[in-house]
């Protein structure tokens, strides 16, 4: 019997996979990841493939991954790449065991011809709308397609003319014969192939019946060795009908097992909507960062190590729910909080002249890369007399409890020096305050005085004869609503789109020490949250950030909360 590797998990899954080992079932753990290469895989996706190679993992079995590339007319190579990049970008492999549903072709082609030999198959004439009539409602039962009595031999020519294409499009299907009047409204005839010339990504113009997915999937699982099958719910009314299969066949028989799928707020999921939206030009392409896709969260800076634990958390159920997006940016805060480098960078700045600083001098000051992590070590920032700060770090009138710069309060420079304003420049046709004047205490570096005065506001700047022009962008939800479908009568999921989710900002100064990093490298922004370099738009002489997260964790706020409360 195979033995666990990690026997931490106790959701609905795994005590059913530990109970099936020790019943003898099944000796082994042999699960797959089924995708359809018709688009790109999103953060929905990582947590099916996190439960099957995750839990493959944990009881030392193996996890194939297989293409379900059974409708040509939608998929494509592109897509096929972009998903085992993702995968492996998670941290999961499939070793050698990459298989798609169009290498079992011909043995679901035969295995269909076994079927109609035993009176479980027939061709049908009736084309879409008619079979959709015929198959009656959830209330009221199907009516028997008056093709469904040919003979064996018929149905047998039938379907080698359909193989070889004698037919067009929509014309004929081979359907299985099993209960026009069963409850389960997808045991009423089920289609298994449709005449559809079009050429295949993989097989060309080999074909032109392809299989249905409730045909493939089943015996694809049996073909492989597949133990457990873990589907997301919307298949388990299909059960009936992938057992019923392997029944007739009278082969390997895997195991089909249902949990609930991610719904998060703020977000859709649906791959159809996700096309949408990219080809309606509402976003920047698959990748790009507002896109739940897993390659626009990887662009965006989010790191597998966070999705991963986001994953483990949801935890794994049988009922649906709306998991709240601020957990998945928590795990995401948790994560950069230990490995992302701290510099400075002024989003809105403002410049400031520290009148009694000397003009012609300039310094390094010790600053440390990560204060959680002492062995990143420190780096040397620039000062000078001319620096930015942000703008809404000063108010000419500060209101109450305001302890930010303001005329003649004092505040701290991060890692240098106290600076008091003492003046403040205006533009004299806009009123725009352009300048700020300001003394600083030489005897006040790192923070500390000798008269052991303290001070309640700190800031963050560049050095502006040194400071580096970056383009930043800030990101939010690409959806103002926490449900985007709970919209007025006649409304379009577009229609909630957010006005605000993509804010870019040219020109920001930050420290010269970015000026090397690399495409896909981290940071925390002090002050603003977490920026990674973009992968796509930055270049030498372009240096361009995508806001990751902000600092603000309103997750770990409730989470707090709630244990108070417990």
């Amino acid at each position: 019997m195979t033995e666990e590797k990690n026997p931490a998990s106790s959701h609905f899954i795994a005590n059913i996979i530990r109970e099936d080992l020790q019943t003898g079932r099944y000796d082994r753990v042999h699960t797959r990841f089924p995708p359809e290469p018709n688009g790109y895989l999103h953060i929905g996706h990582a947590k099916a493939i996190s439960i099957d190679f995750g839990l493959a993992r944990e009881f030392g079995g193996l996890c194939n991954l297989r293409f379900d590339d059974t409708n040509p007319i939608r998929e494509e190579t592109e897509y096929v790449e972009s998903m085992k990049q993702d995968i492996r970008w998670l941290g999961y492999d499939w070793d050698d065991r990459l298989y798609f549903a169009s290498d079992y072709f011909d043995k679901l082609y035969r295995w269909a011809v076994d079927l109609i030999r035993k009176g479980k198959a027939y061709v049908c004439d009736l084309n879409a709308d008619e079979i959709r009539e015929y198959r009656g409602t959830l209330t009221e039962s199907g009516r028997e397609s008056p093709y469904r009595n040919r003979s064996v031999d018929e149905n047998l020519e039938l379907f080698a003319r359909m193989r070889a294409g004698e037919f067009p499009d929509g014309s004929r299907t081979l359907r299985a014969k099993i209960d026009m009047s069963a409850a389960n409204i997808n045991m009423r005839d089920p289609i298994m192939y449709r005449i559809l010339h079009a050429t295949h990504h993989r097989t060309g113009d080999a074909w032109c019946i392809y299989p249905t997915y409730d045909w493939a999937h089943g015996q694809s699982d049996s073909i492989e060795g597949i133990t457990h099958s873990l589907c997301d719910l919307a298949y388990e009314i299909h059960r009936p009908l992938y057992d019923w299969f392997l029944e007739r066949l009278q082969v390997h028989r895997p195991r089909q097992i249902e949990f609930a799928r991610l719904n998060m707020t703020h977000t859709v999921l649906s791959k159809r909507k996700l096309i949408r939206l990219v080809r309606e030009s509402h976003v920047r392409g698959w990748d790009d960062p507002r896109m739940p896709t897993l390659c626009g969260l990887r662009r965006r800076g989010y790191t597998p190590e966070a999705i991963r634990t986001f994953c483990d958390r949801i935890g794994v159920a049988k009922r649906e729910s709306v998991v709240d997006a601020g957990l998945l940016e928590h795990c995401l805060r948790e994560d950069l909080n230990l490995r992302a480098p701290r510099v400075m960078a002024v989003l809105n700045p403002v410049k400031v002249v520290i009148e009694n600083y000397p003009q012609d001098k300039e310094e390094l000051i010790d600053a440390d890369n990560n204060p959680e992590d002492a062995s990143m070590g420190t780096r040397k920032i620039l000062f000078s007399r001319e620096i930015y700060i942000e703008k809404n770090d000063f108010r000419e009138t500060p209101p109450r409890k305001y302890f930010r710069l303001s005329p003649g309060r004092e505040v701290r420079l991060k890692h240098a020096y106290y600076i008091t304003c003492t003046g403040v420049i205006k533009d004299p046709e806009t009123g725009e305050i352009v300048e700020l004047r300001c003394t600083y205490d030489p005897e006040s570096k790192g923070g500390s005085t000798p008269d052991g005065r303290k001070v309640q506001g700190t800031l963050h700047w560049v050095s502006a004869p040194h400071a580096i022009k970056a383009t930043v962008r800030l990101f939010d939800h690409l959806f103002t609503r926490e449900n985007p479908f709970d919209l007025p009568e006649g409304a379009d999921f577009t229609d909630d789109l957010n006005p605000e989710s993509l804010v870019e900002l040219e020109n920001c100064p930050v420290e010269p020490g970015l000026a090397s990093a690399e495409p896909g490298s981290r940071y925390q922004f002090m002050r603003h949250g977490y920026f990674c370099v973009d992968t796509v738009d930055s270049r030498p002489g372009r240096l361009v950030f995508n806001r990751i997260t902000s600092l603000r964790d309103t997750w770990a706020k409730i989470e707090k909360k709630s244990l108070r409360l417990e």
